[in-house]
């Protein structure tokens, strides 16, 4: 006799691996459905806050610490001189945040996917009473249901890769403002590393040039870039690049005539602007929220009842518009080359190192405190 689904998550990245877990701890019968293995190395690495870590601390999935670097400080820098800083200790807190090595908690959820008896790998979608599409920002099941995707395109592409440095990082993330870009650091290897992660997002015209560039040579451009804060650097993987784009989809939910009910989650429904490091920690909102709404659900009620999907949905629309409006912001306001909007950006963010409650509560945000 076939075997029969309750739900149907097409994506088995971070965001459905995990939400396929919390699902199958509701009982429910969860068929995951895994998209082509990935031809390149993944040199990525994702900033996640203390409630992320609680959620996969709670699947067991969570890296060891080698791989899942505490990050004790935070520096921001501006363009003439303003300067941001948050600390841990200031904040009560054994960390800001921990720099997750992507590889390495894929490899955590999958295991932990391999012995839950409620979860079926599988290699095509079959029918279930719901399907959740986790299959990032360029989902093709999202087209199919014709779900309109409202993206603004930043003239800004990312360019990705890991580090290794002449200076331990001291488990401090830094970042660097300019007119033009946005240069990220991210501590990797434990406390006592000296290897990072680097987010950089340059306008897009520059891309090919700085990946035709040998190696010597863009190591050079981000020791500049970086004003030397770590000594010097040493490419330690291969460059990635992607486009930006603020996104949103119009529904997050509803009916199929092939396979009846739907609801999106993670960079499938929304995507923001990666310099607040928050993409994955909402992603994985996501499914925290999800699961908790069809879990309530009563007895008589199915999972594809669009009244709770419309509920999930509701829900984290309220939690991500903050977060798209912060990071939109602050990427306009640094996009702009002219001497007043220089001012206006470095003057506030020396009155936001010294704003007190409002700094703190940003900062707990961030950290998912909040």
């Amino acid at each position: 006799m076939p075997q029969t689904f309750d739900i149907c998550i097409r994506g088995a990245g971070v965001v459905g691996r995990t939400l396929a877990l919390l699902l199958a701890r509701e009982r429910l019968r969860v068929a995951l459905v895994a998209g082509p293995a990935p031809v390149a190395s993944d040199v990525r690495a994702y900033a996640l806050n203390a409630a992320s870590r609680q959620l996969l601390e709670s699947l067991r999935s969570w890296p060891d610490a080698a791989h899942a670097t505490a990050v004790a400080r935070m520096q921001v820098h501006g363009d003439q001189g303003g300067e941001v800083s948050f600390d841990a200790a200031a904040q009560g807190v054994p960390a800001l945040a921990w720099i997750v090595d992507v590889p390495a908690l894929e490899a955590r959820l999958a295991d932990a996917v391999r012995f839950q008896s409620h979860i079926e790998l599988l290699e095509a979608p079959v029918p279930a009473a719901l399907t959740v599409v986790c299959e990032g920002r360029a989902s093709r099941t999202r087209a199919e249901f014709g779900v309109e995707f409202d993206a603004t395109p930043y003239p800004q592409h990312a360019i990705a890769t890991r580090l290794v440095c002449e200076l331990p990082h001291g488990q401090t993330a830094r970042q660097w403002f300019s007119h033009d870009s946005i240069l990220a650091f991210l501590p990797l290897g434990g406390a006592d590393g000296n290897a990072v992660a680097v987010v950089w997002s340059v306008p897009a015209e520059q891309v090919p040039g700085l990946l035709a560039l040998d190696a010597h040579a863009f190591e050079e451009r981000l020791y500049a870039a970086s004003l030397g804060a770590l000594g010097s650097v040493r490419l330690g993987s291969e460059r990635a690049t992607w486009p930006l784009q603020l996104a949103q989809a119009r529904h997050w939910c509803g009916t199929a005539p092939s396979t009846g009910s739907w609801v999106l989650a993670g960079d499938a429904a929304h995507n923001v602007h990666p310099l607040a490091g928050q993409g994955l920690n909402l992603g994985l909102g996501d499914a925290q929220a999800l699961a908790q709404v069809l879990g309530a659900r009563e007895g008589w009620r199915s999972v594809g009842d669009l009244r709770l999907l419309r509920r999930y949905e509701r829900q984290r629309k309220a939690e991500i518009l903050p977060m798209g409006l912060a990071t939109d912001g602050l990427q306009q306001l640094f996009a702009r080359p002219e001497g007043a909007w220089q001012m206006l950006r470095n003057g506030g963010m020396k009155r936001f190192e010294h704003s007190g409650p409002l700094k703190n509560w940003i900062a707990r945000r961030a950290m998912g405190s909040h």
